[in-house]
């Protein structure tokens, strides 16, 4: 029942707000917890301050306060029971409850004409569908089998046995029909044609069988590796249709075998040897039927097999072939679970879940299956896809015959070239709005038309609806083992928030190591409503569930490593409705610039009220709404209602935006719209990426002989936009990581602008799962600020781990929560890696030195003290006018000019190419990163960042950007003193517990801190990333440079890793940083 003091599921920054409106002492108000489901906070003003306690149910579902400590707990049955109680004194908080704060009224939608649910289109019944379908496959397999059996007729069969003979006619006159429709529907394996063959081969499969153990004996006489006490396998009697496959390569094996042992005998050279990998065992755990059982993984990468244990010594009681090993699934609720997906001799695909010790130990495991596909396989694991995103306002009628202008990207805009018409994308992602049809028939018809463009049938991912909003996401057949974790949700934002008119859909996926998140959104309409669909984008921000649930204090902007948000977003062109005729002459005239800077998007991203952080491509295609439908040549901007007539003025209201994280490489090919679909009054919007992924990395080190790594994080210092009287701690996350980490309580402070300033003294050790530099470069670290009385976050970050490439790095990243900036970090970061002797890639060698520690890459430097941002423009933020840069959310410093990292100083310069001078200029070996051999090093071509160092080839959009300088509240980097007299870096404080409960104490003022004044740095920045806003595709590694040796060429990773069902070190601390601890309290004031 409604109560005037609960307000639902509002934001915390949203609770205060209201509370500083009502501006009394015990003020209040209840709202919904945003860490723990089914509980509530209580947020009550004292002396301009917000103290915020826990409600939390037990398990009799009473409810209690969290209040001071030496309070009895009270329990409670409903919510007005324990407000009517808290009224009272001395009940443990800060003051009692004394004013209710009311909730604000919402401006309710207007309903619109297409605000009831759809109509369901009628129910396919299966029966006619089998029929129909039936019927069109039949007439193609009876013509396949006509012809076939046309043809054997004309063959001379004499020679044959009688049984073989009658065997090829019954494959041509019915299997041959049953293997067409296994292709047909995704399966290319062919199961009659493998019947066939094993028939015929019967006998030679029988002589195999003879023969074979006194091969396996012979081999394994020769395997250097193998255990004592194990006997050679029994396989005499079956009949394996992989045998003669096997005998073929055990036949091979046993000639290498043979050759290095006797060439190794007579000291005969004959170059370098295939080195013998051992064999490994893992001890694991199965569950079946809830009951635990051990079993032992061996791995045997010289013969490519994969056997199944009961026991460490006893014989293997099954074994998979590597090409029979599809796909390696990581759990991510249980970081030492892996799933296995097999393919049996019966073309079955069997999931097998184990549980290893640690996940070191599921790691090391995944790296030398990786290791044994790479020495076996000769298909590569990408490491570039390119991703087709598509959003259509349908408006309620069904697609004209032809629509594949849509998926060849052809029309306005930024199109591709024709002779790209045919090439697939790797993937499709396809969002409707107001669409009229069945799941069913769209998703066949968009299948449909691919096939007909690119001779493929692709496989549907996901497919997920919410009234008229539809996502559908499909893939190539051959990256079907390397999808998993795949996830869909829908929020409605209609009226109320209950009604699915309004609203969007998501699917999120894993791509082997890289996450995927695909966002369709309809947002409230009309031009007036701004506001309105600035909510919308809240609220699917807040309630949207995809992606790995252990993020969950991270909403969907921070959860993957690449989040396109696509639909019919609505926003419109700000202008007056007696400017129409104006407008549509400016279209016209192809005039764009003029609109474009009335574009309510756009302004609502650069005052940083909507989508931050998110990058859109430069709009060079004409407003995509509102039509006159079955034109392209006329804009329909009036419209008559009851109440008169509304204007509808050509706007961009289908748009494409996309946001990855830092220093990863993704670039925009295509953004245009169509021009001859013209069904609907929105034209199709299409854009299309090249993207970077991840594969399984592989260690050349023993993992159980490296010596532990290491990512330290120090001096970190939040400033937060808040009125909270809480304790704060940073949380951080990782994939790369074994475990969440924690830092102790900060200190808490009054800034100069009325905010927390908030220092976290005390170093933080991260342990990642793989030590070595190259994998660690490529990893990502996500931070969260919470707050210790409510678990709650209080803004969320990432930090790329590559800006810690060379030594110690300061950071700077935005804090963001829900969509809105509420601080920001800085901090330092530095590696300690695993390497004490050269470390081999897997797609090319780097020599390393001991102790060596990493950062920035291909650094540039320049004279400005500020710290520079690292601007690749494939996470830039670049509007319609080239000098106009949105906040990217992060930035790093560089080391100072004169000194040298890992010892490297005095060496030959290398010459790069200055960003916005384009002219050739000095730089040191330091941050090129040669052995000693004086090669260059591959580490840092590696594609899924893009080529760094050349400027050629780039737009004039991208030579015309200015550099957005995140300036640190504080004078960070630079002066040793901020601006109210305090020093940014942090001394150590007192090792403290964390506090749950509030105290009525008031907060000490802090002691003035006197610290030496650091160094003055230099801080530098690397070249761009090419491509992204060019017509050219991006140099992709950079194969040749000015004044460069040619890298070696890489060899390509391999294997299908998934995430589930993924030199002296520089001083952390300062000299002279000392701090009186002030007094503790359970929770802290902050002013208003």
């Amino acid at each position: 029942f409604y109560q005037p003091w609960y307000h639902g599921n509002i934001t915390r920054s949203k609770a205060e707000d209201l509370l500083s409106k009502a501006a009394r002492d015990g003020s209040f108000l209840i709202r919904d917890s945003e860490s723990i489901q089914g509980a509530y906070a209580l947020c009550v003003l004292y002396q301009n301050c917000v103290y915020t306690y826990r409600i939390l149910p037990n398990e009799d579902k009473k409810l209690s306060v969290q209040a001071s400590e030496g309070v009895p707990i009270r329990f409670f049955t409903m919510l007005p029971e324990l407000v009517e109680a808290y009224y009272s004194p001395n009940m443990g908080l800060v003051t009692h409850l004394q004013y209710s704060v009311q909730r604000e009224e919402e401006v309710e939608e207007e309903p619109e004409q297409n605000s009831h649910p759809p109509q369901l289109p009628p129910r396919n019944i299966p029966l006619d569908v089998k029929d129909s379908d039936s019927k069109t496959s039949e007439q193609a397999s009876k013509s396949l089998s006509d012809i076939y059996l046309a043809k054997l007729q004309h063959m001379d069969l004499s020679m044959l046995p009688e049984e073989h003979q009658m065997a090829i006619q019954e494959y041509f006159r019915t299997s041959v029909c049953l293997d067409a429709e296994q292709v047909q529907n995704g399966n290319p394996n062919l199961p009659g044609l493998k019947k066939l063959i094993m028939a015929v081969c019967k006998n030679l499969n029988s002589e195999i069988s003879r023969i074979m153990p006194t091969l396996e004996v012979f081999h394994r006489t020769l395997d250097q590796q193998l255990s004592p006490g194990i006997g050679p396998k029994q396989v005499g009697g079956t009949h394996d249709p992989l045998q003669l496959e096997q005998l073929t390569k055990l036949l091979y094996s046993i000639e290498d075998k043979v050759k290095g042992s006797v060439f190794e005998y007579v000291g005969y050279d004959a170059g370098p040897r295939k080195s013998l990998i051992p064999v490994v065992t893992f001890e694991v755990k199965q569950e079946s039927l809830g009951i635990s059982t051990k079993m032992f993984l061996k791995v045997d990468i010289e013969s490519g097999k994969l056997y199944f244990k009961k026991s460490k010594d006893g014989p293997e009681d099954k074994y998979f072939v590597h090409n029979k090993i599809l796909q390696l699934v990581k759990s991510q609720k249980m970081h030492a679970k892996l799933v296995i997906v097999v393919e049996t001799e019966k073309e079955k695909v069997l999931r097998k879940e184990f549980v290893f010790d640690d996940t070191k130990k599921r790691e090391g495991f995944c790296q030398l299956l990786q290791q044994m596909k790479n020495k076996h396989s000769e298909k590569p694991e990408p490491d570039m896809i390119t991703v087709f995103v598509g959003t259509w306002n349908m408006g309620n009628a069904g697609p004209p015959p032809n629509i594949s202008s849509w998926f060849q990207c052809k029309g306005q805009g930024k199109t591709q070239d024709d002779t790209a018409d045919h090439i697939p994308h790797d993937f499709y992602v396809i969002g409707t709005q107001e669409d009229p049809l069945g799941e069913r028939d769209w998703a066949d018809t968009v299948k449909g038309v691919l096939r007909n463009i690119t001779n493929i049938s692709f496989k549907q991912v996901a497919i997920h609806t919410l009234w008229n909003i539809r996502i559908v996401v499909l893939a190539k057949p051959e990256h079907e083992n390397r999808i998993s974790h795949v996830f869909s949700d829908s929020v409605k934002t209609g009226i109320a928030n209950t009604l699915g008119n309004k609203g969007a859909v998501g699917v999120s996926f894993m791509f082997n190591g890289t996450s995927f998140g695909f966002v369709n959104s309809h947002l409230t309409s009309g031009s007036e409503k701004k506001l309105r669909r600035n909510q919308n984008y809240a609220s699917i921000l807040r309630f949207l569930n995809l992606g790995d649930k252990k993020l969950n204090p991270f909403d969907i902007t921070h959860r993957f490593t690449h989040l396109f948000w696509l639909g019919d977003l609505n926003y419109r062109v700000e202008m007056p409705s007696s400017e129409a005729e104006s407008i549509v002459s400016k279209i016209k005239q192809q005039q764009y610039q003029d609109l474009l800077a009335k574009d309510q998007l756009s302004m609502e991203r650069k005052e940083g009220k909507v989508f931050l952080h998110f990058d859109e491509e430069e709009i060079t295609f004409a407003p995509t709404y509102r039509f006159e439908r079955d034109t392209r040549e006329r804009y329909a901007y009036t419209k008559a209602k009851a109440t008169g007539t509304k204007y509808n003025l050509p706007s961009w209201c289908d748009r494409v935006l996309r946001k990855s994280y830092p220093l990863v490489h993704v670039v925009c090919q295509a953004y245009g719209c169509t021009n001859n679909i013209m069904t609907s009054d929105h034209s199709p919007v299409f854009a299309s990426f090249e993207v970077g992924v991840a594969s399984q990395y592989v260690s050349k080190q023993d993992p159980s002989s490296a010596p532990p790594g290491g990512i330290q994080i120090m001096n970190c210092v939040a400033i937060l936009s808040t009125k909270s009287k809480t304790k704060f701690f940073i949380e951080f996350h990782s994939s790369c990581l074994e475990k969440t980490v924690k830092t102790t309580d900060g200190e808490n402070s009054e800034h100069s602008d009325g905010s927390i300033k908030v220092r976290f003294g005390t170093q933080v050790e991260l342990t990642p799962i793989i030590s070595d530099p190259e994998y660690l470069l490529d990893q990502h670290i996500l931070m969260c600020v919470k707050s210790t009385d409510s678990d709650e976050s209080y803004g969320e970050g990432c930090v790329a781990l590559r800006a810690a490439e060379i030594s110690y790095t300061e950071f700077q990243i935005t804090l963001t929560h829900h969509g809105e900036k509420t601080g920001t970090l800085t901090g330092g970061i530095q590696l300690r890696t695993s390497e004490g002797k050269p470390t081999e890639k897997l797609y090319g060698e780097a020599e390393l030195h001991s102790g060596r520690i990493w950062s920035i890459f291909f650094l540039l430097w320049f004279s400005s003290n500020q710290p520079h941002d690292i601007s690749n423009p494939n996470y830039m933020g670049v509007s319609f006018r080239g000098g106009n840069v949105i906040d990217k959310g992060w930035s790093y410093s560089m080391p100072p000019r004169n000194v040298t990292s890992g010892g490297q100083a005095g060496k030959e310069p290398k010459k790069g190419y200055d960003v916005s001078t384009r002219k050739p200029m000095s730089l040191t070996d330091d941050f090129s990163d040669r052995g000693e051999n004086g090669k260059t090093s591959e580490m840092f071509d590696n594609p899924l960042y893009g080529s760094v160092t050349k400027s050629h080839g780039r737009s004039k959009d991208q030579d015309q950007q200015q550099k957005d300088h995140l300036i640190p509240p504080d004078v960070l980097f630079g002066s040793s003193k901020t601006a109210d007299g305090d020093t940014d870096r942090p001394p150590v404080p007192t090792p403290r517990n964390r506090s749950f409960t509030c105290s009525e104490n008031k907060p000490q003022p802090p002691t003035p801190v006197s610290l030496h004044p650091p160094s003055q740095k230099k801080p530098v920045v690397p070249s761009r990333s090419e491509g992204g806003m060019g017509q050219s595709r991006p140099p992709l590694p950079a194969k040749s440079r000015p004044g460069v040796p040619e890298p070696q060429t890489p060899k390509p990773r391999d294997y299908r890793d998934t995430s589930e069902l993924t030199s002296k070190q520089r001083p952390p601390g300062r000299p002279g940083e000392s701090c009186k601890d002030s007094k503790e309290h359970p929770q802290v004031s902050r002013q208003l």
